[in-house]
């Protein structure tokens, strides 16, 4: 058998994770473990040792980070995946093959700086990525597709519509806003009014619910989705957005990687560009471009987008009206940020973790 270990950063990551995993069952000669940092936020921690159990997949819990380390290394892994580099270098010894699924696919500078040289694999999820990596000096790459991706060929997720108790003669948004830079805190006007006519599901990032600075996010969100009928928000436990991709009409978004999840669809998309930097960033606006891929920002043709919060609820209809429109750009999208949109992500990248390893064992 080949032990696997899933490290998650944090708890967002398990969505890339799973097609993988399922993968590797399938397959038959795997045993697979997953683990999560013991800084993490308690309820964090909870919510992700639940989705691991229902998952039936092993974990490594200790009662410090110290002792959690310590044991993963003397587990012994053949194979250590990460969702960024992290602590890779503290749980890996030289014998184990190391592998990246990058946890986001979006507009920061991050994927391209997040690496380290004891990564054996990458998974990548686009050939214009690929071309990008090996103009950083960047190796070992594998041309995947994106895994988390994979259950919206592969599952039937048509049933959570009806769990969500919405009304299911109306057609359904999305909305799946980044902690920072956010839209969120210009459009909460607006979200009621837009729920009139339509069923509004709220998916907020990990980081809304967990991180301090960001709870005040989950906060508002919860106050609009208790006083609005037609509005639903996803609550921490739901850690997955993929399910919710296939029943939405449509996505609104502003810098997340959501816009090129759901490009999988080929379905509507808003990019509200309607958000507020920090103080620190608007004085020292080179800071946050730093952080930013401008020229992927600025290539973004397949989503209609959004400057005055005012102007969202017209398009948004526009979009549910005419969901033809721009769909040349999104096929076309596809191809440029996802490869192939045919659910066979986390095949390829298990077929080069055993390429990998066969070729270790020879």
């Amino acid at each position: 058998m080949v032990k696997v270990l899933f490290e998650n950063h944090h708890l967002y990551y398990l969505p890339n994770f799973i097609p993988v995993i399922e993968e590797m069952r399938k397959r038959g000669q795997y045993e697979i473990f997953a683990s999560i940092p013991h800084m993490m936020d308690e309820e964090e921690k909870t919510t992700f040792f639940s989705a691991c159990d229902k998952l039936n997949i092993n974990t490594i819990i200790e009662k410090s980070e110290e002792l959690r380390l310590s044991k993963i290394k003397d587990n012994l892994f053949d194979v250590v995946i990460v969702g960024n580099v992290g602590q890779l270098n503290k749980i890996i010894d030289d014998r184990e093959v190391s592998v990246m699924i990058y946890h986001g696919i979006g507009l920061k500078q991050s994927y391209y700086n997040d690496i380290d040289s004891r990564i054996d694999l990458r998974s990548v999820e686009s050939e214009s990525r690929m071309v990008e990596l090996v103009s950083h000096g960047h190796d070992n790459l594998v041309l995947t597709g994106y895994t988390k991706c994979d259950p919206l060929v592969t599952d039937n997720n048509d049933s959570k519509l009806t769990n969500l108790d919405l009304d299911t003669d109306l057609k359904t948004i999305l909305y799946a806003p980044s902690f920072y830079p956010t839209s969120l805190d210009k459009l909460i006007p607006i979200l009621p009014k837009l729920s009139c006519e339509t069923n509004l599901v709220i998916k907020l990032h990990n980081f809304s619910w967990y991180q301090d600075r960001y709870k005040y996010q989950s906060e508002k969100m919860i106050e609009l989705a208790d006083n609005n009928k037609n509005i639903f928000l996803a609550s921490h436990n739901d850690y997955n957005i993929i399910p919710y991709y296939s029943i939405a009409d449509l996505l609104i978004s502003d810098i997340s990687s959501t816009m090129f999840e759901y490009l999988y669809l080929n379905r509507p998309i808003i990019m509200a560009e309607c958000f507020e930097l920090r103080l620190k960033h608007k004085i020292l606006k080179q800071r946050f471009i730093k952080r930013m891929d401008l020229k992927r920002m600025e290539g973004i043709d397949f989503a209609m987008k959004v400057n005055d919060p005012e102007d969202l609820i017209s398009l948004t209809y526009h979009g549910l009206e005419h969901p033809e429109d721009l769909e040349s750009e999104r096929l076309s999208a596809q191809k440029e940020y996802l490869f192939k949109v045919d659910g066979k992500a986390s095949s390829r990248i298990v077929d080069a973790i055993e390429s990998k390893l066969s070729g270790a064992q020879n």
